[in-house]
């Protein structure tokens, strides 16, 4: 009888699962975070998958992968590096032992790891492990297509439909290695393939057939693994989506405001799981139309503001440039728009399928004229249904297009939510036309308190009226191109903006008494959370400001800024909100940190980079004051 496997306990641990872009890869690391949300522990995901539409079969640039970080509490990043690897073929292994710990556990499937193989993934020996530098005491090697096979064949199912089943093999080993329970699985594959009672059923008999290949050969694993969980605050929770959060924080906005919800959309990566989304909900009066183009898409959410919609319009970095003309004409006529740009690398199309912060400087000036426009960058996949739903409160509240930054990174990662309750959601009070203005509106009256106008919805008697692109009078609402007019319509256009109301910047860590600050925005918050908690560990004192409102900026952003002897501003671009501070705040020369790969930042990385700034004699803060009147 085989010795009792020792079942050691984790704090936490970090999985990457990969193969081919047609392996499933997503798939399996997607079921793998729903069960381990499900039972508690804290969640965070990293997508990975190539650009090509299919790549040809076991090539290097075809891998797909999928990291998720699994923790008692709540976890901040994907992880830098994997505590396990699933590799389904050579070039898989290739490309992704690089963000393995040198003793994690390899799980291969070395039926996928022949000549043919070895000469597609470039590896010229037959020893594959000694020429990647692997030691073979780490890998669980195993024949997962035969396995599979065999398992399926009896099942009626063709070869083609056998061989997608190797990711749920994959599957069911890890779920051994982590102690899952595999009734979980089965609920999320029945549930997944309710129309195909069959495909489910085949799935779940190699899964467990995974599982107990994991449990028959536990020799060459030393032990497996639990992560319980911390009591978490009572409630219902799901694994979602950043893209899936940002849907239903418009949802949710549209409800709390008592109004239809109006999506004008053009399929384009990172941004299109928002319409498939959204397009599912016709009965939370949500509409959704895939226009023709990207031009034709944010026009007719335009037209959907006006005629008395909460409106929103999905994309990312290249159709956002080809939106500019029509949120310009939000801008000017005044109009509920929220703009969702889901970052991705650019420029021209770029790196389609990888994360950037690229896209700041377009949002906050990528249109012609003087064009504010409140811009919100989204902290992490659970943040989206806030920032989602914040931005809309803005956009119906103050009559403006407010722009919502998320990025491939959020967007396509998920983490364990907790379903909110509506009642608890802030109140949206949309800025309509009053009583006492009928029969005396003129659609550029202002409250005299936040200078937004007054929406007047069409087809009401008594407050007809007429908005288009060329300027008009502040007055009347006629067209006009009085220098005087334009330059005022400019100053209360900017003025309804730079009013709006937003929470003061927190600052985290040592915020009384830190030797360095950090400063980010949107996405990155979780990984620079996580170094500056690891410099701490090391007896640094460190704070974190990350902003997640951009454009007003918070009021108390120059008073936190000019607190602190060294500054670094940390972002996945060359430097865009550094040189929007530089405009905002007077001698103000932070340290920078930039990088534009695609990926995530690395927390070691960041560690090592700030250690160094603080171990540096030079100091670089703000010294003078916030400057007001720059857009």
């Amino acid at each position: 009888m085989a010795d009792e496997l020792e079942v050691k306990q984790l704090d936490q641990v970090v999985v990457r699962f990969s193969g081919d872009s047609g392996d499933g890869m997503q798939l399996a690391g997607n079921i793998f975070s729903t069960i381990s949300a499900t039972v508690g522990n804290g969640i965070s995901t990293f997508p990975d998958y190539p650009a090509d539409i299919r790549a040809p079969q076991g090539s290097l640039t075809g891998v797909s992968g999928f990291q998720v970080h699994i923790g008692q509490g709540r976890v901040y990043t994907p992880g830098d590096r994997c505590d396990v690897l699933v590799a389904m073929n050579a070039a898989a292994l290739k490309t992704q032992y690089k963000y393995a710990k040198p003793q994690a556990t390899i799980i291969i499937d070395t039926d996928s790891f022949g000549p043919a193989d070895l000469k597609k993934a470039e590896i010229t020996s037959d020893d594959y492990l000694k020429e990647l530098g692997i030691d073979p005491d780490c890998v669980v090697a195993c024949p997962i297509t035969k396995m599979v096979k065999s398992c399926l064949a009896d099942s009626g199912m063709d070869n083609k439909a056998v061989l997608k089943c190797r990711n749920m093999f994959a599957l069911g080993i890890v779920c051994w290695l982590f102690n899952r329970d595999l009734s979980l699985v089965e609920n999320f594959l029945r549930e997944k393939f309710a129309r195909k009672p069959e495909v489910a059923e085949n799935n779940i008999k190699v899964v467990n057939a995974g599982y107990d290949y994991g449990h028959n050969v536990h020799a060459s694993v030393p032990a497996t693994y639990r992560i319980d969980s911390k009591v978490k605050q009572p409630g219902r929770y799901m694994d979602i989506t950043g893209n899936k959060a940002t849907a239903y924080g418009l949802i949710a906005a549209a409800e709390k405001a008592g109004l239809k919800l109006y999506l004008g959309s053009y399929p384009i990566t990172p941004a299109t799981d928002i319409l498939h989304e959204l397009s599912k909900h016709k009965s939370c009066n949500v509409i959704t139309v895939q226009a023709e183009d990207e031009i034709s898409a944010c026009a007719s959410a335009v037209g959907a503001a006006f005629a008395g919609a909460l409106a929103a319009t999905s994309t990312s970095g290249p159709g956002l440039c080809l939106k500019s003309e029509a949120i310009n004409l939000a801008v000017i006529d005044e109009l509920p728009l929220v703009v969702i740009d889901v970052q991705r690398g650019g420029p021209s199309t770029g790196l389609p399928t990888k994360s950037e912060q690229t896209d700041l400087l377009q949002a906050l000036y990528g249109r012609n004229g003087e064009s504010p426009m409140p811009v919100i960058a989204a902290t992490s996949p659970t943040d989206c249904f806030d920032a989602a739903f914040m931005a809309a409160k803005i956009a119906l509240e103050h009559l403006t297009p407010v722009t919502l930054l998320t990025d491939a990174f959020i967007a396509n990662g998920s983490a364990a939510w907790r379903l909110p309750n509506i009642d608890e959601l802030p109140e949206i009070h949309p800025h309509y036309a009053t009583h006492e203005q009928k029969y005396k509106y003129t659609p550029y009256a202002r409250d005299p308190e936040t200078q937004a106008r007054y929406w007047a919805v069409p087809g009401q008697e008594g407050y007809e009226h007429i908005l288009g692109g060329l300027e008009k009078d502040g007055e009347t609402g006629a067209i006009s191109t009085e220098p005087e007019n334009h330059d005022k319509m400019d100053h209360l256009r900017y003025e309804k903006v730079a009013k709006i109301k937003v929470p003061d910047v927190e600052v985290q860590g040592d915020a009384d008494d830190a030797e360095l600050l950090i400063v980010g925005f949107g996405s990155t918050y979780g990984h620079l959370f996580t170094a500056m908690e690891a410099l701490r560990a090391k007896g640094h004192k460190v704070a974190l400001a990350q902003l997640k409102y951009i454009n007003p900026l918070p009021k108390n952003v120059a008073s936190v800024l000019t607190s602190y002897p060294k500054v670094v501003v940390a972002e996945q671009n060359l430097g865009q909100l550094a040189a929007l501070l530089r405009i905002r705040i007077n001698n103000f020369a932070p340290y920078q940190y930039n990088q534009v790969k695609g990926q995530p930042f690395v927390v070691r990385e960041l560690v090592a980079q700030f250690e160094n700034i603080i171990m540096t004699d030079d100091n670089r803060s703000a010294k003078k004051t916030y400057r007001d009147n720059i857009v």
